[in-house]
């Protein structure tokens, strides 16, 4: 099968079906989304669901031995969703200070 027939048929777009091929982990979005992929490829070329998915694990433990940083993992996204809660909480308070009288900013009339 061709990758457009298999994108078609898996509903996988095909730059990550090329990713997935390639073994271009770092292109690929969240584990719980490929795995599901792996199964529907799999399943449309005649492989064996399961023994897809070890094969993909096995080429993402390559890889985040080789170059942790290139497979995104939770720790990764964890920080970035607390520096981004800390900023959120940083602007709350400096409006709510502003907002209660607290700091006084001058207006320029």
């Amino acid at each position: 099968m061709s990758r457009a027939e298999v994108a078609t048929a898996t509903k996988i777009p095909a730059n990550l079906l090329a990713a997935l091929e390639n073994g271009q982990v770092e292109r690929l979005p969240e584990r719980v989304f490929v795995l599901n992929y792996i199964r529907a490829y799999a399943q449309v070329i005649g492989l064996a669901t399961e023994e897809a998915v070890l094969r993909f694990e096995e080429i993402e433990k390559s890889a985040r031995e080789v170059s942790p940083e290139a497979v995104p993992g939770p720790q990764k996204k964890t920080s970035r969703v607390a520096a981004l809660m800390v900023i959120a909480l940083a602007v709350i308070v400096a409006l709510v200070l502003v907002l209660t009288g607290v700091v006084h900013l001058p207006l320029h009339r």
